[in-house]
C-alpha cells in the first residue's frame, strides 16, 4: 500500500441532495473508497424539515448584524439534529456496506470538532436583539477519533461541535468538512450539492483559482454558495490541494470532467542555492 492510498478523501454530502443520489453515485463512491479512506460529512436540512415542518419557516433562520444567516439552534434543535443524523448515518453506512465498504459514525462533538463563542446579536422583527443561539465557529479539529483511516473503510461525521463551555453546538457542515480535510492532510475536498457548477454571471465556471473564488465570494456570491466558497478557501489555506463543487459522482468531479475545481496558488519558488 502506497502513502497515497492512505490519504483520505473528504466528501461533504449536502442535506438537500442526499435523496437524489442514485445507486450509480454510491457505486462510484465505493469504487473510489476501495483505494482511498473516506470521510463523509453530511448535512441535514431536508430531513430536519421533514421531522418538524416549522424548521422550514423563515422564523427558524436568524441573520446576524453582519448579514450572515444561521439556523436558530436551541437544545431541542440539537436533539432533533442528532435524531435525523442517526438515521442519515445508518442509511449511508448501509449503502456502503452493500458495496463492500465498512464504516462507522462519529459525532463531531465527541472530541473531533471544537467551536468558539458564537454571535449573540441577531435581527428579529427589524430589531437587533441578544439571543441565545447554540451555533459556534470552528476553532479546531482533533483527528485522533478518526481511527482506521484505511482504504475500504469510511467515517460518517455529523458536524456538531463542542464549545469551550462544554456545550454541544451547531456548526456549518461545509466549513466543518474543510477543517477536517485540513486536519487529516487530505489532498481533495469534494462538496456535493444540488448545483452542478459555480455560476458567475449565470455562466458555469469549470475551474477557478482560490484568489478568484475569494473575490467572487466577497463580491457576488450569495447564500449557500457563499458559505461553500468560504469553506473552500479555508480548506486550501489549510493545505488541501483542491476543492471541487458539483452535483455529480466523485470520480468525474475529481477528474475535472464536471463541477467547479478550485485550486490553491502554487508554492513560491525557492531561490537557487537556498537550503531547506
Amino acid at each position: 500500500m502506497s502513502a497515497r492510498d492512505t490519504v483520505p478523501t473528504v466528501v461533504k454530502l449536502g442535506g438537500s441532495c442526499l435523496d437524489d443520489l442514485d445507486g450509480g453515485w454510491w457505486d462510484d463512491l465505493a469504487r473510489h473508497g476501495r483505494s482511498h479512506p473516506l470521510i463523509l460529512v453530511h448535512g441535514w436540512s431536508k430531513p430536519l424539515k421533514r421531522l418538524r415542518p416549522r424548521y422550514g419557516e423563515p422564523s427558524a433562520i436568524l441573520r446576524d448584524r453582519y448579514g450572515n444567516q444561521s439556523r436558530w439552534t436551541t437544545p431541542e434543535v440539537i436533539e432533533d439534529i442528532k435524531t435525523v443524523s442517526a438515521g442519515l448515518a445508518e442509511d449511508v453506512l448501509g449503502r456502503l456496506a452493500d458495496r463492500g465498504i465498512t464504516g462507522e459514525r462519529l459525532v463531531g462533538s465527541d472530541g473531533l470538532v471544537n467551536a468558539g463563542e458564537g454571535e449573540r446579536w441577531w435581527w428579529r422583527e427589524k430589531e437587533l436583539v441578544e439571543l441565545e443561539n447554540l451555533v459556534g465557529p470552528i476553532t479546531g479539529v482533533d483527528p485522533a477519533p478518526l481511527k482506521d483511516l484505511l482504504p475500504g473503510h469510511a467515517h460518517v461525521v455529523t458536524p456538531l461541535a463542542r464549545d469551550a463551555a462544554g456545550r454541544e453546538v451547531n456548526t456549518d457542515a461545509d466549513r466543518a468538512a474543510a477543517a477536517i480535510a485540513a486536519a487529516v492532510g487530505a489532498t481533495d475536498l469534494v462538496l456535493v450539492t444540488d448545483v452542478g457548477h459555480l455560476l458567475i454571471d449565470d455562466r458555469p465556471v469549470r475551474r477557478i483559482s482560490a484568489r478568484e473564488a475569494a473575490a467572487f465570494r466577497d463580491g457576488g456570491a450569495k447564500g449557500g454558495m457563499r458559505k461553500k466558497l468560504r469553506a473552500a478557501g479555508e480548506a486550501l489555506d489549510g493545505g488541501v490541494a483542491r476543492v471541487v463543487i458539483g452535483s455529480a459522482a466523485v470520480t468525474p468531479l475529481l477528474a475535472g470532467r464536471t463541477g467547479t475545481l478550485i485550486t490553491a496558488p502554487p508554492a513560491p519558488a525557492r531561490p537557487a542555492g537556498a537550503s531547506a
